[in-house]
């Protein structure tokens, strides 16, 4: 049979096979744009990439029909020819889907390179049906089924290549790859159209068949498709560099922003809605320990300690379902986990976003360690007693105004205890400063083992301490109390030394007590007094008449203070006589107070608060200066000089600046020193080293020095061996007993034996009959006064008994 002769016009042919290429070079550019696109933008790149690299296979396609010439005339059907079109489209919208994925697997390799062959095949013979001729199609077998394999090859070829090229957009030289794999895939789909060209066989009809469509130059219509397609893909290539620029500058952007990010010590973790890292910069690293490759894609649970885990995902499900921000858009203080396990913490600053229906999460975090430990410090020096780290006075008022709104609402009762502990200021002024910080230490631990955990111990100041019990009762208060006294019988050991100190504790209730802080505290503070006078080492509930006294107390302190300067006090002199002639060999400045308003008051009274006070220091000079001024007048006036006995105070001893005062006073009195002598109580000499040199430095003046009340402290005797003492002071407490405690006779027997195998004088007080005299008389002892001799009398009456005696010499 006669097959119709054809023949290419091969610059269409060239044309066709360029455009083939340059739409596989835009279906490169698309897939990767494709990749990167997300949403909405990526179903445009798509659906218009399908489009454009459709058109581009199917215009390859139609230009190379044009190119094809045949003997005869021939047209095309347009309906076929849109129809053709179709399967371009979609097979091309199925590869770059298919490329587009994050993985491609053999399976769907070979599924869609199955169904683009199809397409295209589809497209080349729906394509072959257009036309319209007086002659008929055959085709060859062995080619048609080649044409499909090359199409079905092309299809793989093509999808391997796409998906390399997207997948890998940033490779180097990715330029040539690019137009290396669009030649590549631009042969391959040429080839299965001119392999399935080269597969039709066309005979003629044997009768005429007139053409219905319209005649038209084909070499025309192929060049004006070709520059419509190229017009096409160029708009393409301007898309994606357009695109390309944008992303660079997106890029660019994003670079300066992570810069940023990166150069910040703060950590700035970015997370996705299920809680998984997706950003870790290096302040995060450095924060948290962990490098970003161990933590990116896991779950925000890696940087939250295990006990705040589930309320942490409870709260971001809640903001998921419910958009409530609860703090999001805060700054909160929070907890956080280092690689190590260690726990610090974190303050945390969370903010959200969303981004094409999809929620994430920015967290900037700051380690905020150094800060409390400053706040931690700050508060400590602002609340906390810097030596043994109680509460003090400011933080002992914030919880005591919170346990007084409490127990006003639920009408519980609190006890407050003033603690003052007793011999505390001996331990200070003998041992030193350091080892009574170190004692302070010690006791208030043993308070607070005495005490609840609710309850609050805090450091007054000095060596007082306040006990804060909220929600108690008067019981437990009492056994509270009765321990601390218990705990504080034991002594207490420092480096070796072996200390005991006692507490004084006066304790105040709410509501009976007072209604406020103040209040509450200042009669604690006075019945803590009340036990001071009591004896010490106790404790006691505070009642009304507590205050009259402190108020008295208070009265006397402020006439005190005045007396010196109107005037008010005067010394009487006992006399001191020989026990053996009955001669008056000397006499003791006594002190009284004569109040304008109140009368005479008892040394008892006020001696006590003058010590307390420490005016007993400018009352002790004043007297000394007084005795030594009223002898030397008694023996410028000629009366037979005897030695005037001065009282000395443990708080006058104690001064630096003591014999440096008694040289002065008796430089400006004129008394010779061997006149005076210094009374000293057996509690001033315990501090051994400072009395050893103060003692030989009033010895060495020629001063005579004596212990009074002898027996009634706590030393040991071996001082009367080791300090220039001339005489001892029997206590009166024992010398009225004589008689009637055996115990007290055998004492004073004692102390006068004693005193005279060691070579002192001996001189009793007290002596109040005759048979008292005898009883010393019978011991040796050398010199007594008392009410039997004379009592205390004024200077005035002194002066008389001097003159009588002046005047029995003389007679």
């Amino acid at each position: 049979m006669e097959i119709i002769s054809s023949t290419y016009h091969l610059p269409l042919v060239l044309l066709s096979i360029i455009i083939a290429i340059i739409d596989s070079f835009a279906a490169l550019d698309l897939g990767i744009r494709i990749n990167k696109a997300k949403g909405f933008a990526r179903f445009i790149w798509l659906f218009g990439g399908a489009f454009a690299m459709g058109m581009g296979i199917w215009s390859m396609h139609f230009i190379a029909m044009l190119a094809f010439h045949l003997s005869i005339p021939v047209t095309y059907n347009l309906t076929w020819v849109i129809v053709s079109i179709i399967p371009a489209i979609i097979s091309s919208g199925v590869a770059l889907h298919i490329v587009s994925r994050p993985s491609l697997g053999t399976a769907s390799v070979i599924l869609g390179s199955l169904f683009i062959a199809t397409g295209i095949v589809s497209m080349h013979y729906i394509g072959m049906e257009a036309m319209e001729m007086g002659a008929s199609i055959e085709y060859n077998p062995f080619l048609w089924v080649l044409s499909v394999i090359i199409a079905f090859f092309a299809s793989l070829i093509a999808l391997y290549l796409l998906f390399d090229v997207s997948q890998n957009p940033k490779t180097p030289r990715i330029w040539w790859r690019k137009a290396g794999s669009a030649l590549i895939m631009g042969i391959a789909i040429s080839s299965m159209h001119y392999t399935g060209m080269a597969a039709a066989k066309f005979k003629p009809h044997h009768h005429q068949l007139s053409l219905s469509g319209p005649t038209f130059d084909s070499t025309l219509l192929a060049y004006s498709i070709g520059i419509g397609m190229l017009i096409i893909l160029g708009l393409v290539f301007i898309s994606t560099f357009i695109e390309k620029r944008f992303e660079s500058q997106s890029i660019e952007s994003e670079r300066k922003f992570r810069s940023v990010i990166e150069s910040a010590n703060d950590a700035i973790i970015l997370a996705d809605s299920k809680g998984a890292i997706i950003s870790w910069n290096k302040g995060a690293q450095f924060i948290f320990g962990h490098q970003d490759k161990e933590v990116l894609g896991k779950k925000l649970q890696i940087i939250i300690p295990e006990r705040f885990r589930e309320a942490h995902q409870k709260g971001m499900e809640r903001y998921l379902s419910t958009g409530e921000p609860r703090v999001i858009g805060k700054t909160v203080e929070l907890q956080g986990l280092r690689k190590d396990g260690d726990e610090f913490p974190i303050e945390l600053s969370l903010a959200t976003w969303q981004e094409e229906g999809n929620f994430y999460f920015s967290s900037i975090i700051r380690d905020i360690t150094e800060r409390k430990q400053a706040e931690e410090k700050i508060n400590q020096m602002v609340y906390r007693d810097h030596l043994t780290g109680l509460p003090n006075r400011h933080l002992l008022n914030d919880r005591l105004t919170q346990a007084l709104d409490q127990a006003n609402e639920n009408k519980h009762i609190i006890g407050i205890m003033f603690i003052d502990l007793d011999r505390f200021k001996f331990v200070n002024d003998t041992l030193g400063h350091a080892v009574g910080d170190h004692l302070l230490i010690e006791v208030a631990k043993r308070i607070q083992a005495c005490v609840g955990k609710m309850d609050t111990v805090c450091r007054q100041g000095g060596d007082e301490f306040i006990v804060l019990l909220p929600n108690t009762t008067s019981e437990d208060v009492t056994k509270s109390a009765q321990k601390i006294v218990d705990l504080f019988s034991h002594t207490i050991v420092l480096n070796e030394d072996e200390m005991f100190v006692t507490p004084s504790i006066g304790i105040a209730l709410y509501p009976s007590d007072g209604r406020d802080i103040e209040t509450l505290i200042k009669n604690a503070d006075t019945a803590m007094y009340r036990v001071k006078e009591q004896g010490k080492n106790s404790f006691q509930f505070y009642t009304p008449d507590m205050n009259e006294m402190v108020s008295k107390k208070m009265q006397v302190e402020i006439g005190l203070r005045k007396a010196l300067k109107r005037d008010e006090f005067m010394i009487h002199y006992q006399p001191q006589v020989d026990v053996n002639s009955g001669e008056l060999i000397g006499l003791e400045a006594l002190i009284r107070w004569q109040h304008p308003e109140w009368g005479t008051i008892s040394p008892a009274d006020f001696i006590p608060l003058a010590e307390e006070t420490g005016l007993i220091i400018p009352i002790g000079e004043w007297v000394l200066y007084e005795a030594c001024l009223q002898n030397k007048s008694w023996q410028n006036k000629g009366f037979p000089p005897v030695r005037i006995a001065v009282n000395i105070s443990s708080r006058q001893f104690q001064q630096s600046n003591l014999v440096g005062m008694v040289s002065k006073t008796l430089k400006e009195t004129g008394l010779d020193s061997k006149y005076l002598e210094l009374e000293l109580t057996e509690s001033i000499i315990q501090d051994s080293k400072h009395a050893i040199s103060t003692m030989h430095q009033l010895k060495e003046m020629g001063i005579h020095l004596s212990i009074d009340d002898f027996g009634t402290g706590y030393s040991s005797l071996s001082y009367l061996k080791t300090f220039p003492i001339d005489t001892l002071k029997i206590d009166q407490t024992f010398t009225s007993n004589i008689f009637t405690d055996l115990k007290d006779a055998s004492l004073v027997d004692t102390i006068i034996n004693m005193a005279h195998n060691l070579d002192l004088k001996v001189i009793a007080e007290g002596v109040e009959t005759l048979e008292q005299l005898h009883f010393l008389q019978q011991r040796q002892c050398n010199e007594a006064q008392g009410y039997f001799f004379s009592r205390p009398i004024s200077a005035e009456e002194m002066s008389t008994v001097f003159k009588e005696q002046f005047l029995s010499k003389i007679q």
